[in-house]
């Protein structure tokens, strides 16, 4: 062992002495060295191994669960009730594409390991089929599809680019709102209190359809709202087919209406239309001519009750005001991972899209509720059409294109649920997506024809509906889905990263500002968007060719949540939810028959299913085999994207996300 030195410097006015001790051992800076034994070492390398092992053990249980859950899936599913789209063209193509991707990984596997080189080898040294096959495909990828794969990939990455642009511009324009601090103003002097004539007329309809966990909350939030009870009228408009339920609902009106509010129960014996129907034949009574205003409310909606006194107020003085519309807030947003990702997309959607549409265009897509609008725009705009399964976005464009102005308010918040399950959100998702591209092929004469500006036709035309609502699906389903994992068996048609990587994470980024909370569900969120882009794009092309599916109207199941993790009011709500307890709140005769009625009914106990989803267990599996041949040429972020990605399509097809449906 060296032995040490130690240097001590003595400071004096003019005498500078130096003192060097030499020596492990000196006396006076004596040293203490500890000694490893060999027994200390062994239990160190215990120590190290037990993490080690318990980590190994932990991923390993987590490997184990989660098989054991998709196996439980797989063999509890309900095949039977799959939808028939699932089984369509779209369903067959990636199956297709699939067999033909597994075969040329084997291939590509073979010629790996063997070490074909196509540049290197002569047609004399070919020996066995699978090497012949092997060269004629090189030579046929090389010569024709190749090109077909990077000119499709090119055009569907300028549409990419310019969707990206679109939205980069979109979220400038909401930053210049929040720093020049622009919001619609009331304009005039607010109502008088103490006249309740200075009122107008307001007309509340809440449309619903079997909304057995959330009529009496609505119902309830409406009959609350604070205007006076002689200018205000709450339609309840009925669509539900169970008979015991509506005779519940009814009973809830007869409470409120003792209680002074004026209110009435409407039931359609002939239900066409869905909610477009529901509506229009509510606004054919002969008493709404009496009313200037009507606001929306879907059945699990809660507005505050000063929420008619922050909307009616703006169109005072501005009679080309046609419609205000108020954003959206949610009870459960941080119920599941389905809910946190589809609350970012949604704080976008009103945060950027509407408040900056409503800012600068003074037009946006009408959201179908927690809106109000002027009953002379409804009626010179055609009234509610029955033609989309999106006859909110249908009547915003008619009126529109017949010169009226929309307000957004951002500052105006009601309660509403977001789906829990999978199903439900795919569901909804579909309708979404299949209605615009109904009403494109609808509307577009009208807006070709119509005295808006040219700007304002451009703005309609190739911003609202082709950019937006066709665009938007097909470019994320055929860069992502198709022509990325198919990059992989033809080199030369490679993406770059930026595109795979750099340009989506900045979108994505983009998109979560609105909701900085959800900056951990970063990665997850733009997974989940590209696996929801197979649902999107299929209902986008059955509404573009009006395929069967297009027309597809299924109610949005909802759990009745009061707010924000309230476990508690739900379950008191459950527990209130029996017919016995609603009916005995009123002591009268009829109640009583009613009771007798409802206990002969048994209405069994819904039970919790599992499903599975083939095309996106299909795209799943394409996505996984690509990510296997991309190891073979060691691509780095392209094999982590294929991975994770088709994870996410694997988690989605065996319905792990969210809660089960009833």
């Amino acid at each position: 062992m060296a032995p040490n030195s130690v240097v001590v410097t003595i400071e004096k006015p003019n005498n500078f002495s130096l003192v060097e001790l030499n020596g492990s051992e000196s006396l006076l800076f004596p040293e203490k060295q500890k000694a490893v034994s060999p027994k200390q070492f062994t239990w160190f390398l215990f120590l190290k191994a037990q993490r080690l092992f318990t980590c190994l053990s932990w991923l390993a249980m987590a490997f184990k669960s989660m098989f054991a859950s998709a196996k439980k899936r797989i063999l509890l599913s309900d095949g039977s009730e799959e939808e028939p789209k699932s089984r369509g063209r779209l369903y067959r193509f990636i199956k297709a594409f699939l067999v033909i991707s597994i075969v040329g990984l084997i291939i590509e596997i073979i010629a790996h390991f063997k070490k074909w080189n196509l540049n290197l080898m002569q047609p004399w040294e070919v020996q066995g089929l699978v090497q012949w096959s092997y060269m004629a495909w090189l030579s046929f990828r090389v010569d024709y599809i190749a090109p077909l794969v990077i000119t499709l990939s090119k055009f569907c990455t300028v549409l990419f680019l310019i969707q990206s642009l679109d939205r980069l511009v979109m979220c400038l324009g909401c930053f210049w709102i929040k720093y020049k601090k622009l919001k619609p103003e009331i304009e005039g002097e607010a109502y008088d209190i103490e006249d309740s004539s200075s009122f107008p007329m307001v007309l509340v309809q809440i449309p619903m359809c079997n909304e057995r966990e959330v009529y009496s909350q609505s119902i309830s939030a409406a009959c609350q709202l604070d205007w006076p009870k002689d200018r205000i009228l709450i339609q309840v408009l009925d669509d539900s087919d169970d008979g015991s339920l509506q005779l519940l609902i009814q009973e809830e009106v007869s409470a409120w209406r003792q209680k002074g509010v004026n209110i009435i129960y409407r039931h359609r014996l002939i239900r066409t239309g869905y909610k477009a129907g529901n509506l229009k034949s509510a606004m054919s009574c002969d008493y709404v001519k009496d009313y200037e205003y009507v606001a929306i409310f879907d059945a699990d909606f809660q507005p505050n009750s000063d929420f008619l006194k922050q909307t009616i107020p703006h169109f005072k003085g501005n009679p080309e005001l046609g419609l205000v519309q108020a954003r959206w807030s949610f009870v459960n947003k941080d119920e599941n991972l389905l809910t946190r990702l589809q609350n970012i997309n949604l704080c976008f959607h009103f945060e950027v899209e509407q408040q900056v549409n409503g800012v600068f265009l003074n037009f946006f897509g009408f959201n179908g509720t927690a809106g109000v609008w002027r009953i002379k725009a409804l009626e010179e705009s055609g009234g509610w059409l029955e033609r989309t399964t999106v006859e909110d976005m249908d009547i915003a464009v008619r009126a529109h294109l017949n010169g009226w102005k929309f307000i957004f308010l951002n500052d105006v918040k009601v309660l509403c649920e977001l789906p829990e399950s999978y199903e439900a959100y795919k569901k909804q998702q579909h309708r979404w997506h299949s209605g615009p591209m109904q009403l494109f092929r609808l509307c577009l004469p009208a807006i070709v024809t119509s005295k808006i500006s040219i700007w304002k036709k451009a703005n309609l035309i190739f911003l609202f509906f082709l950019l937006r609502k066709l665009i938007l699906p097909f470019y994320s389903f055929t860069l992502f889905c198709i022509i990325l994992p198919l990059t992989m068996f033809i080199p030369e048609a490679e993406l770059p990263i930026w595109v795979i990587c750099y340009v989506p994470i900045s979108m994505s980024l983009l998109n979560i500002l609105p909701a900085p909370k959800s900056f951990p569900f970063l990665v997850p969120y733009l997974l989940f968007e590209n696996t929801m882009s197979v649902t999107k794009f299929n209902a986008m092309i059955s509404g573009l060719f009006q395929l069967g599916s297009a027309y597809e109207w299924v109610v949005t199941k909802k759990t009745g949540r009061s707010s924000e993790s309230d476990l508690v009011a739900l379950a008191e709500r459950e527990s209130k939810s029996s017919s016995e307890e609603k009916i005995l709140r009123r002591h009268s005769e009829s109640g009583l028959e009613l009771l007798s009625k409802l206990k002969e009914e048994k209405i069994p106990l819904a039970k919790k299913r599992n499903r599975i989803y083939r095309k996106e267990l299909a795209l799943a599996f394409l996505l996984l085999t690509a990510a296997a041949r991309s190891l073979l040429s060691a691509h780095g972020v392209h094999f982590y994207f294929l991975l994770f990605q088709g994870l996410s399509f694997l988690v989605m097809g065996l319905d792990l996300i969210g809660e089960q449906m009833s």
